[in-house]
């Protein structure tokens, strides 16, 4: 955004008009940090990354959905003002239809999940064989979990490159994961 050299370890900014995601030194992260920073076109992804363990979804909620696959991610949109479910896929991040009423009443039950800040963050749903995990994460964590599927995988599965690569990236999450509280 500015010159500077962007370090190694730095934040990230959505640009709300093109969907899409700046790199950015300190200051200017810093600089959109409030929504109506930029006349809200741009936003400072924040670094939350936050779990529930007090509320336990059930695979028979996440099947309601009707997604094709285990792991999606979805966003509210200011500028629409709903929730869209996205699925990383090799060609990138998917988006899904939703029925919006079953997301909204889910929602009520799991507070974490409409506790996103709109644009920047997102809830982040993992159905495994063990069950079902779900996070909020900032958005460009679901930008590179898509980002890792696009390079890592083959065939009709993915591999185990693939499977290794998002195993990798939950392991962070979970790591990096703060227990919820309303207050977060």
């Amino acid at each position: 955004m500015c010159a500077v050299e962007i370090p190694a370890e730095h934040g990230h900014v959505a640009d709300l008009e093109a969907s899409s995601l700046v790199c950015a030194c300190r200051a200017c992260y810093l600089l959109f940090t409030h929504a109506q920073a930029g006349r809200g076109r741009y936003r400072a992804i924040p670094d939350r990354y936050l779990y529930d363990p007090e509320r336990t979804l059930t695979v028979a909620q996440w099947d309601q959905f009707d997604i094709p696959v285990g792991l999606a991610f979805f966003l509210r949109s200011s500028e629409r003002g709903e929730v869209t479910g996205f699925y990383p896929s090799p060609a990138g991040a998917t988006e899904c239809i939703l029925d919006l009423h079953a997301w909204d009443r889910l929602a009520e039950d799991y507070p974490l999940l409409g506790a996103a800040a709109p644009d920047v963050e997102a809830a982040l749903i993992c159905r495994t064989d063990a069950g079902v995990e779900y996070f909020l994460v900032p958005i460009d964590a679901c930008y590179e979990l898509a980002g890792r599927m696009r390079l890592h995988w083959r065939g009709f599965d993915g591999g185990s490159e693939a499977r290794e690569s998002i195993a990798q990236f939950l392991g962070n999450v979970r790591a990096r994961a703060r227990v919820f509280s309303r207050e977060a």
